[in-house]
């Protein structure tokens, strides 16, 4: 039975290296498989999935606004898939997301959604509000703060090494911009005052 996956957590956690090593044993057991990454995140190339830890492979990629339903259903037509594979999949939209669950439903394929939980903020990304409303199955995608607990956040560092506080939602980078913290050194990092020892 096909189901919609969210695998999630904070930067630097192994989600597109956990992505890339279940696509590659769909493709040990002869099946095909269909990657699809966020068109605005092309710090691995263009058109390619790839992790800090340097295994990468090429991708079909998303961009807003674009019928994610139609998209699966015109790459089921050319031949079978046993599995998609959403790397990025913060950036979907509500609309996009709901067009996946569509997919895994009426055209019955299964489809694994890789992707942060939460921004620099604190704040849900919309794809993923979307993705922890609907998924049939969740999956923490676990990494460790400096301190060795549980990172659940990530805070954006502006040009001075500082943690920021405003912004746009958005902006593309790895460990130069962003780093994974537990709550409480997130909580620090943005000057709470109530954060203690």
């Amino acid at each position: 039975m096909a189901k919609l996956y969210f695998h999630y957590s904070t930067m630097n956690a192994g989600k597109s290296t956990l992505l890339l090593q279940a696509a590659h044993n769909y493709h040990e057991g002869g099946m095909q498989t269909y990657l699809v990454t966020a068109r605005l995140d092309n710090r691995a190339g263009e058109a390619r999935i790839g992790s800090r830890i340097g295994i990468g492979a090429p991708a079909d990629t998303f961009a807003p606004g674009e019928d994610m339903f139609a998209k699966l259903a015109a790459r089921l037509a050319r031949g079978p898939v046993a599995c998609v594979f959403i790397d990025e999949a913060q950036f979907l939209s509500k609309e996009q997301v709901w067009q996946l669950a569509r997919a895994v439903d009426d055209l019955k394929v299964p489809v694994m959604c890789y992707g942060l939980r939460v921004d620099f903020q604190g704040n849900l990304f919309p794809g993923s509000a979307a993705l922890l409303a609907w998924a049939d199955e969740m999956r923490e995608v676990r990494t460790i703060c400096h301190c060795g607990k549980k990172a659940s956040m990530v805070i954006r560092r502006g040009p001075d090494g500082k943690a920021l506080k405003d912004g746009d939602q958005v902006q593309i980078g790895g460990n130069e911009t962003y780093q994974s913290l537990c709550r409480k050194h997130w909580r620090e990092a943005v000057g709470d005052r109530e954060a203690q020892d």
